[in-house]
């Protein structure tokens, strides 16, 4: 384990973003070739937010077994949000159309929508602040409380990637598993407050 740490440190962090473009380019392939164009890129950057915003946490219980990816954790998260903004742009506009009549009342009546919205509002600070600067003007301690909203923006993330499909496929349900674990290894090691902001 030691030697591949040693082997990550040399690899450059914004990496990340070059292999973080390679899900958008599979999306749109496959969008190309679906019945229907529209779904098909809105479910494939919503799967690949879920999967990223998975991925990031899992950071965490990666370095306790030994393998440390803490320094890609911030390009990671910042992926994953990206997935989270252009599935958000593609409903708002190739799904919605900028359809402002319909998309407020969607924004408050369909449960759905309304749980997703929550995840974006949680992620979206944590996406402006992941940077040194932030770190220098918020403080270390107010910082790391602030991206403890990870965790439930996550969750929301996952609850509105089932309630989308509707169907709880073993995918659906192996996400859901995931991030359960996830949650439950941080509280068994860190305690329940490590996964709230306070």
């Amino acid at each position: 384990m030691d030697r591949l740490n040693q082997v990550l440190r040399r690899v450059p962090v914004w990496w990340v973003y070059v292999v973080g473009l390679l899900p958008a380019g599979l999306v749109a392939w496959q969008a190309a070739g679906a019945i229907d164009p529209v779904k098909a890129v809105e479910w494939g950057t919503g799967l690949w937010a879920v999967r990223l915003l998975i991925a990031t946490l899992f950071v965490t219980p990666l370095r306790w077994a030994g393998l440390n990816l803490l320094r890609f954790r911030r390009q990671l998260g910042l992926v994953a949000f990206a997935y989270v903004v252009l599935h958000f742009a593609s409903w708002l506009t190739i799904d919605m159309g900028l359809r402002w009549s319909q998309i407020l009342p969607d924004l408050v009546k369909r449960w759905y929508i309304v749980v997703g919205m929550a995840a974006f509002l949680m992620l979206l600070p944590l996406a402006l602040t992941s940077n040194n600067a932030s770190i220098r003007r918020l403080g270390a301690q107010r910082w790391n409380r602030l991206h403890r909203l990870a965790y439930p923006a996550t969750v929301l993330a996952v609850v509105h990637f089932m309630m989308v499909g509707k169907v709880y496929t073993a995918e659906v349900l192996t996400y859901a598993a995931i991030l359960a674990a996830l949650l439950v290894a941080r509280v068994w090691r860190n305690g329940p407050r490590s996964l709230v902001w306070a």
